[in-house]
């Protein structure tokens, strides 16, 4: 039996997304941009997919853009923004903690003369509030935090950023990258106060190639692709209609996300009293985080060695972010927790249909990896 506990890095594709991208390259093929039936079919489901999509978040579907990935949806609401109101001021606000697509893009911005504050998480992996509200000021062109850490799944208090933007009389937009809690934390885009929001199909059992964004109406940000205007300009290029059909289907068959919240929460809350009983795991992710992820340490086992062992017995999990292959994590780095266990950390990410058996066979094949590894090192 196979055990897959990485769904942060990615999910499978559930039922309805396999048969809506079944549909959508067997019978709308059709470019969506072309006049004819059958681009004007493929173009009649994109825009139900839309909908789809953004009625998980609580948007107006004419508010959302489909792009090709989360990583070209966080850059272009990056970029975009920063760019689209350069001429107002040159400072960027953001965490330390966050998702390479955004902390790279924020990196190349420096280069290029922007001003960049990144908060350090406190010892839970969120940001501090009056940290932010001080280091916004009337310079601030954009706010960018996420959501839900996709390492430790600390939930960050992205409601303050628009507060301390208005506070502060700043021109920012403020950005929430939502991928990692997007169909997983009961969100509405009104209730975050971003102007920009970035999804990803493939976290929610949607295909992987596809993302979307957010972006509120009345605000303009600049593009980073360019070429034939497809999705108002944003993401140029024809549309990957299997994708964003897929996308629809997994948003729409996501159900009541308060619902599987809280059955996940009821398993993660298992797991946890099971791993209790081994001495050798430390939790690392903080006791209010998103239950769907789980990053624990365990102590004197090498994360790779930890996950070799699991994997060839059938169990899947990772030692962070997939983004960072080979690299200590930075995330942890700047909790503040020591090197030996940032170097054992593994990251156990559940889905609403990770079962309580396979996580009670994960706990005992790892009570079985402490007294079979730690006897050979």
């Amino acid at each position: 039996m196979e055990i897959y506990l990485d769904n942060s890095a990615t999910t499978p594709l559930c039922e309805e997304a396999k048969a809506a991208v079944r549909d959508a390259v067997t019978t709308y093929y059709g470019n969506p941009s072309a006049v004819h039936a059958k681009g004007v079919e493929a173009r009649r489901q994109i825009e139900l997919a839309r909908a789809a999509v953004a009625g998980v978040m609580g948007a107006s579907p004419e508010e959302v853009y489909f792009s090709h990935s989360g990583t070209l949806a966080n850059n272009t609401a990056v970029f975009g923004a920063a760019l689209a109101r350069a001429k107002q001021g040159n400072k960027i606000v953001t965490t330390a903690t966050e998702h390479p697509s955004v902390l790279r893009a924020v990196e190349e911005l420096e280069k290029r003369g922007f001003e960049v504050v990144r908060l350090a998480p406190g010892p839970d992996g969120a940001f501090d509030p009056a940290a932010l509200a001080s280091a916004v000021d009337k310079k601030t062109v954009l706010v960018s935090a996420m959501l839900v850490n996709n390492e430790t799944g600390a939930v960050n208090p992205v409601e303050c950023l628009s507060a301390a933007v208005k506070r502060a009389g700043a021109p920012a937009l403020v950005h929430v990258d939502a991928i990692q809690g997007y169909g997983k934390l009961p969100f509405k885009v009104k209730n975050l106060g971003a102007d920009l929001v970035t999804v990803s199909g493939h976290k929610v059992h949607g295909p992987k190639g596809v993302g979307a964004l957010y972006m509120k109406k009345g605000v303009h940000i600049r593009p980073l692709v360019h070429g034939g205007g497809q999705e108002n300009d944003l993401f140029s290029g024809t549309e990957n209609v299997p994708g964003i059909l897929g996308f629809g289907a997994a948003a729409k068959a996501l159900g009541s996300v308060t619902a599987n919240l809280a059955a996940v929460r009821a398993k993660r809350d298992d797991l946890l009293n099971m791993l209790a009983s081994n001495p050798a795991v430390r939790v690392n992710s903080p006791k209010n985080a998103l239950p769907y992820i789980v990053n624990l340490s365990v102590t004197g086992i090498p994360s790779q060695v930890l996950i070799n062992y699991l994997s060839e017995r059938g169990i899947y999990i990772s030692a962070g972010s997939a983004c960072k292959k080979g690299r200590r994590s930075d995330v942890l780095v700047k909790m503040g927790l020591p090197p030996a266990r940032i170097d054992s950390a593994v990251r156990v990410s559940l889905s609403r249909f990770t079962t309580s058996e396979e996580l009670h066979a994960f706990a005992h094949t790892l009570d079985t990896a402490v007294r079979e590894i730690r006897t050979k090192l």
